[in-house]
């Protein structure tokens, strides 16, 4: 379980942003000098892992907790959870949301705050961001730098006008404006879903990645559009997915950071393309640095987590896309020594904010199955070996996104459903990495 934050970190009115290139101190073992007041419930709308290490962090603390998500949203059942909320299979979340905080509001909720942990919940807010300030406490945000970024062109245009370095990207109406740039595209490219959130839910992937020739790149936009996605061709920045970083932060409309956090990936599954199944916490000063550029160019709000990608050709990192929630991998962020969402959370309701810098010890989150299955498609192509990966996974502690003894249910659910989902994925997967011979 994640540490009771206030009774490590030390709080002060606003958390001060460490000068470029510095890591910000950690005051660790500071007594506290004000009692955590835990009256105002939070409200967690959709989500996966990063909603259930929110309900773990701050329901630990004494915070009510109530979450509304669809089935896959293992923070339901926590014991963490006060009450939960299911969006019913056949009804769109926004409509449940709709009734639930607004048409019909619970008195319970009201004055809670309110937090996004999914696309779907932060198209949400932004649509009714008004409606919901009259009953909710609500994060400062700008609705149309949050819509902008759900839409992967988008981002990638507002980066390269704050002057954050950018892979190559093309827009692309129909099929035959991809042949129509035969001289500019080089390949490798990915063909990527503006909404990949969207496409990813309905076709169990975020983007195709093109090798071999330009017609199969038209091909994959073709498919895109047939089925309704808008998509955009992006350069693919070569190397692995451990060149891979991100900034965290939350900045507030007067342009003060409430923290700043960085981190790194070390294996991504599928290879390229898919979500981390290896992280790591790490202090990176030049993450930090181009996230700060990018959110004060932009003039952010609120939550915000950007990517970037090293490209060893000219050394520079480059932007690969935005969120204005907590990710996936806020256990890591959390147990490696920056509770951010403590931090949102007495910004919120106007309390002091504590002060935290990250861990002096190395921690790791990993997904044992997925990066199982990263290893064998690495294997396959040559680039690393069995020997190398387990002396990969030792050496550091490591933390699992669902395992908790203290709060199993939601775990023991991810492995039962999860399992059975992963099953045939897996049997291929070895097939391939160990043939039968003879």
């Amino acid at each position: 379980m994640a540490t009771h934050a206030h009774k490590v970190f030390a709080w002060r009115n606003e958390a001060v942003s460490p000068a470029d290139g510095a890591a910000p101190v950690k005051e660790a073992g500071t007594a506290p000098r004000a009692r955590l007041d835990t009256s105002t419930p939070v409200i967690l709308l959709g989500g996966r892992e990063n909603t259930l290490a929110v309900v773990r962090n701050l329901g630990s603390l004494g915070v009510p907790i109530y979450v509304s998500g669809r089935a896959g949203c293992r923070a339901i059942h926590s014991r963490y959870c006060r009450t939960a909320f299911a969006v019913p299979g056949r009804e769109t979340a926004d409509a449940f949301w709709r009734d639930l905080l607004l048409t019909s509001p619970r008195p319970e909720l009201a004055g809670a705050v309110l937090l996004s942990n999914c696309d779907e919940s932060m198209e949400f807010i932004a649509a009714h961001g008004e409606d919901l300030a009259r009953h909710y406490r609500m994060e400062q945000f700008r609705p149309e730098l949050r819509t902008a970024m759900l839409n992967k062109l988008e981002t990638l245009k507002l980066a390269r006008a704050a002057g954050v370095p950018t892979p190559q990207f093309w827009e692309v109406a129909a099929p035959a404006d991809v042949l129509a740039l035969r001289d500019e595209i080089r390949l490798p490219v990915m063909v990527k879903p503006l909404d990949s959130a969207r496409f990813a839910e309905e076709f169990g992937r975020k983007l195709f990645i093109v090798e071999n020739t330009l017609e199969e790149v038209a091909d994959k936009v073709a498919f895109c559009q047939n089925r309704g996605h808008a998509a955009m061709v992006v350069e693919m920045i070569p190397g692995a997915d451990d060149l891979l970083s991100s900034f965290y932060t939350y900045r507030t409309p007067d342009g003060r950071f409430l923290y700043d956090y960085t981190k790194s990936i070390i294996r991504r599954w599928p290879v390229n393309r898919g979500g981390a199944c290896y992280h790591q916490s790490q202090w990176l000063p030049e993450t930090a640095e181009m996230g700060r550029r990018l959110f004060e160019a932009v003039g952010w709000q609120g939550l915000g987590n950007v990517e970037f990608k090293r490209d060893m050709r000219d050394g520079q990192l480059k932007i690969i896309e935005v969120n204005g929630r907590f990710t996936a991998a806020h256990r890591l962020v959390v147990e490696a020594g920056a509770p951010i969402d403590l931090a949102v959370y007495c910004h919120l309701t106007g309390q002091e904010v504590p002060s935290f810098g990250p861990s002096r010890q190395p921690l790791r989150m990993w997904y044992p199955c997925h990066d199982f299955l990263a290893f064998l498609e690495l294997r396959r192509a040559g680039k690393i070996t069995f020997g190398r990966w387990i002396h990969s996974l030792r050496g550091q502690r490591a933390v699992l996104p669902y395992l908790s003894w203290r709060d199993p249910i939601p775990w023991l659910e991810n492995m039962v459903f999860g399992t059975a989902r992963l099953a045939r994925r897996p049997l291929a997967s070895l097939r391939k990495a160990f043939p039968i011979r003879g």
